[in-house]
């Protein structure tokens, strides 16, 4: 486990820097908790994903949450300071409009949420938009691949790049992407080669999820790794490291049963008077003390 005072602060140069080098670390974090735990356990890169829409606030997809909601939950996981690079993710419709737009939106992911960089997925056709918030000095990563935001125009959740002329065609994305500025990629929901020559082919790292081991890191899900998705569907690219919602449920489970036997709380857990003032209380609480109470305010 890494400690944070051995750490310092990561940068998106910094990430830049470790191309070719020690596979970087990322995970999801939506909040405090999942965010110390994240930092504590060494994360590179906490990335405050549009995915808490799906395992955090219920919905089917990603595209209900806005520039507001991931404010909010960026803005918490920074407040747990931690040494991870924090990435705040560009929802959808908050760089397909304007310039203008997209670089305000991109500017309160980093001024209110406290974000280090923003994500935006796509290729070629987001070039504009990455280019005016690289402008504003806000570094930024790409996403490709399998884009959750594009599920209607992609038909539903599926492997991108498997055919030979889209694998191309994700390849001159990747470089499109690092031409514009990008200090990385995410690859999501590609065949392992289009990752590996994807990979050997550009000077910035890519971040697999779902693309195979020659990426130059990978990313997952705090809930998937963590087994807090509550028997939810499981990806084929995720592997569960535990299974804290069934822990929890065994947990709140025996608290229920503690309740119904009258075994919770105990005298440990139970706050007390002195036998001084207790008896006092008693005594002034007594059915004929109230009685005489309610005589006195009748006259």
């Amino acid at each position: 486990m890494a400690e944070k005072d051995r750490r310092k602060p990561t940068t998106a140069p910094m990430v830049v820097a470790r191309k070719g080098g020690a596979k970087l670390k990322m995970i999801t974090a939506y909040d405090a908790p999942t965010a110390r735990i994240a930092d504590r356990a060494g994360a590179d890169i906490i990335l405050v994903g549009d995915s808490l829409a799906n395992v955090v606030l219920g919905y089917d997809d990603t595209l209900a949450v806005s520039v507001d909601v991931m404010v909010h939950h960026t803005a918490a996981v920074a407040r747990t300071d931690p040494t991870a690079l924090i990435v705040g993710d560009m929802p959808w419709l908050s760089y397909h409009s304007t310039q203008e737009a997209t670089v305000a939106n991109a500017g309160r992911l980093v001024r209110d949420g406290g974000a280090g960089a923003v994500k935006l997925e796509g290729g070629r056709k987001r070039v504009p938009m990455i280019s005016a918030v690289l402008d504003a000095e806000i570094p930024v990563m790409g996403h490709l691949g399998l884009t959750p935001q594009s599920v209607h125009a992609m038909g539903g959740y599926r492997v991108q790049g498997k055919e030979a002329q889209a694998a191309y065609e994700l390849i001159s994305d990747a470089h499109a992407l690092e031409d514009s500025g990008v200090f990385s990629i995410v690859l999501e929901g590609v065949p392992d080669v289009v990752a590996e020559i994807v990979t050997n082919e550009l000077s910035i790292p890519t971040i697999g999820i779902g693309a195979g081991v020659n990426c130059d890191g990978q990313v997952l899900v705090f809930h998937d790794v963590t087994g807090l998705g509550a028997g939810e569907y499981i990806p084929k690219f995720v592997r569960q490291y535990a299974h804290l919602a069934d822990d929890a449920v065994t947990a709140v489970s025996a608290f229920f049963d503690d309740v119904e036997s009258g075994a919770f709380p105990s005298d440990a857990e139970t706050y007390h008077m002195s036998p001084e003032s207790e008896e006092i209380l008693r005594n002034l609480s007594s059915p004929s003390d109230h009685f005489l109470a309610d005589e006195a305010m009748e006259r």
